[in-house]
């Protein structure tokens, strides 16, 4: 007969699965919760980046949005390019995570940009504007997109760039590379 006073040194996920949903109930209602974007790095055959502009947004951005509960980031970036232009694209990998911090009455969050490639000119010119919540959309030089995007933006896009040319990833805080 097994001594009962031995300890069981199961994980409590196998020990008492009910205690261990309990124990994620109370973690996910005390714990804070993330807003997650997710835009997409996409050129030209020239070398230009898609922007679009927002009508909700003073500046132009990057293409891309906000992850819906449960959704994976990538995925959530490719939605919003569904949605919003039309396109069905598959992203690549990941170039940046960027945390951004509150600001204003907004929480911080975790923005995620992917690689979606380059878009043949066929590609480009079919492209639409398919959401009411974009008012245009544009190719731009990296070299222009910075009088365009808001600083902590044209950061991250520049990372994205060298990351997009290297096997890198970055990340930043507010757009600027976070070194240890």
């Amino acid at each position: 007969m097994p001594d009962d006073s031995m300890a069981d040194d199961r994980p409590l996920y196998e020990r008492d699965p009910d205690a261990w949903q309990a124990y994620l109930a109370e973690g996910n209602a005390k714990q804070a919760r993330k807003r997650v974007g997710a835009d997409v790095l996409i050129r030209n055959e020239q070398g230009h980046v898609l922007l679009v502009n927002p009508r909700y947004k003073p500046d132009w951005d990057l293409p891309g949005g906000m992850a819906e509960a449960n959704e994976p980031p990538h995925q959530a970036a490719e939605r919003e390019l569904r949605e919003e232009l039309g396109v069905q694209l598959k992203v690549g990998r990941l170039l940046v995570v960027d945390w951004v911090a509150p600001h204003g009455p907004w929480d911080d969050s975790l923005m995620f940009v992917f690689d979606g490639g380059t878009l043949s000119d066929d590609q480009a010119r079919a492209l639409r504007l398919a959401d009411e919540e974009l008012s245009a959309y544009r190719f731009s030089s990296p070299e222009d997109t910075q009088a365009l995007l808001r600083p902590y933006v044209g950061q991250r896009l520049s990372h994205a760039l060298t990351a997009s040319a290297t096997s890198n990833c970055s990340y930043l805080l507010n757009g600027a590379a976070h070194v240890r």
